[in-house]
Order: structure tokens, then sequence, then C-alpha cells
């Protein structure tokens, strides 16, 4: 059996009380809101009335809430091959060591200045 999955994608504010009811009885209420109705000639008939406002695709299946969840949450941007020991001081990258031209620091020495996390120190 096939689904429409159907996607608010216009807000109803200043719509008349009609087309307001029409998404009410479609079940939708907030933006970006999804819902899945069966492929029926009513399901049909309201999503025209509302065609402007809504986002429509023929599906296979319905999913669930934790199912659009997930297919909502993106791709982490980094992965963590290995974890610094806790306690050791790492030394920085030579870029992210602040001196002036004479290669010393605004205190004249090699002391940390900055801490980025509990193992990092950058030296400025």
């Amino acid at each position: 059996m096939s689904y429409f999955r159907i996607t608010l994608h216009r807000s109803a504010i200043g719509l008349p009380q009609r087309t307001r009811g029409v998404l009410a009885a479609l079940g939708l209420r907030k933006r970006s809101q999804t819902v899945f109705h069966p492929v029926t000639p009513d399901s049909a008939g309201m999503i025209m009335k509302v065609k402007e406002l809504v986002l429509v695709q023929e599906v296979d299946q319905a999913l669930t809430s934790k199912q659009l969840r997930e297919e909502r949450k993106p791709e982490p941007g980094f992965w963590i091959e290995k974890a610094v020991p806790r306690g050791e001081i790492v030394m920085p990258a030579p870029w992210a060591v602040a001196r002036n031209a004479y290669g010393i620091n605004r205190h004249g020495d090699e002391r940390p200045c900055t801490m980025l996390s509990r193992d990092v120190l950058v030296y400025c």
C-alpha cells in the first residue's frame, strides 16, 4: 500500500478558516511537520485544497516519528580516531603559537596562556 508523505512547507497564518481547517484535518499544525496518509481520493482532494502550502511525495510505507527524527539527523562532521591520554601536555602546531617577529611571546617566555581543552595547551 502506498502513502502520501505530506510536509507543511508554508504557514497558514492569515489564510481563510477553510484552508486552516483542511490543514487541521490532515493533521498538520507546525511548519516542517510531516504526516503520512494512505493514497485515497479523499486525501488527494484535501492535498489539492492546500497544494501551495505543502510538499507531497508518494512513498511505499509510512515512517514512525522516531524514524523521521533519525532521517533528519545529520551525519557527524568528525570522527574521533584516537583520544589524547588525560594529563599529558600536547604541544600545539607551529601555526597555533602566537609570537612576535623576535620569537618572544607577550610574557617574554614559554608560559602557556590559553588552554583549548583539559589536555591541549597553546603557548603564546
